[in-house]
């Protein structure tokens, strides 16, 4: 795993913000559906930007915007080209990436182990999943996702082409018509449970600076001291921003075979929130062959006091639905 995808698409480190995606681009609606069907699924496609931006100011006067609210940066334009538009059944998820001279894009570096992570949620922020989707040869990523209600879901494609040396991260909405019942940010609280595993959070989000967050996993009572690596660390973490899905993806410090990062129970990562609000966290870890997510809600108040809310959500890796 090289160095500068390591840093480019995720952040790995002492530090990461979470406005670390700048440039110009727009914010993106949900998308249109198409009308055209092909092989049974239903296509939705959109290829514009808004004219708005959307900005944040950090606390040294800095004007940035947060990585996902954009379906093009750098040249580098997101365009899905079908969309799953039932709940509750598996149909094809695909997308391409379009480059600075408007042709899609096939050359792309490997950052932990793939070359593109798409994580796909719903706006209220239930429904996570991260998977791995395949790229045919003409620059087109497709990959089977089934969407369990109906509602708004934001993708995130995370990746980083060739040619342009660091990553990006890009998002796009989509939409499962149907009537929608959106979920209610589950409170704070410091554990979550997933399969018989308690995962207990330590630290929290600070605005405008790094703060440590740890995160610490055992079983039936008992420390998990033999994690096991899983896309080149032992815990991968996604933070969203509650309201407009800001973005941060990040991984802990250090990384598995470094002879000095211990495979559990605690992670550690470190992150800076862009502002104060509440903030998803999803944690990935992966133990007896399978890969679990515990999901938290923390606020970012300025106090260090980010926590967690009790809950199950499990994402196995190699199993239904679908794996990280």
């Amino acid at each position: 795993m090289n160095v500068p995808a390591k840093l480019g698409l995720y952040g790995l480190g002492l530090a990461v913000a979470f406005a670390g995606a700048m440039g110009a681009g727009g914010l993106v609606g949900p998308l249109l559906p198409d009308t055209t069907e092909a092989s049974g699924h239903t296509g939705h496609e959109d290829t514009r930007a808004a004219d708005t931006t959307a900005e944040e100011t950090p606390m040294d006067g800095a004007h940035t915007t947060p990585s996902g609210l954009q379906i093009s940066q750098d040249g580098y334009t997101l365009t899905p080209v079908r969309t799953p538009g039932r709940a509750g059944e598996e149909e094809t998820l695909s997308f391409r990436v379009l480059g600075p001279g408007g042709e899609p894009v096939t050359a792309f570096d490997e950052s932990h182990d793939e070359r593109m992570h798409l994580i796909v949620v719903g706006r209220d922020m239930s429904g996570y999943q991260h998977v791995h989707p395949e790229m045919a040869q003409d620059g087109t990523w497709s990959i089977p996702l089934e969407l369990d209600t109906p509602g708004t879901y934001r993708m995130f494609a995370d990746f980083v082409p060739r040619e342009h040396g660091s990553g990006l991260t890009l998002g796009a909405d989509l939409t499962i018509a149907g009537d929608q019942e959106p979920q209610t940010l589950p409170a704070p609280a410091r554990t979550a449970e997933v399969d018989g595993y308690t995962v207990t959070l330590d630290g929290g989000l600070v605005p405008g600076r790094a703060g440590a967050i740890t995160l610490t996993v055992t079983r039936d009572g008992e420390e998990v001291t033999d994690l096991e690596p899983y896309l080149g660390a032992y815990g991968h973490l996604v933070a969203l921003r509650a309201g407009d899905l800001a973005y941060l993806h990040v991984h802990p410090e250090g990384e598995p075979g470094d002879g000095a990062t211990e495979p559990g129970p605690e992670i550690t990562f470190q992150a800076t929130a862009p502002s104060t609000g509440d903030y998803r966290l999803f944690l990935d870890f992966k133990h007896g062959g399978e890969v679990r997510t515990a999901e938290f809600t923390v606020t970012a108040d300025g106090t260090n006091g980010g926590s967690a809310t009790t809950e199950e959500h499990t994402d196995p890796e190699g199993h239904a639905p679908h794996s990280h």
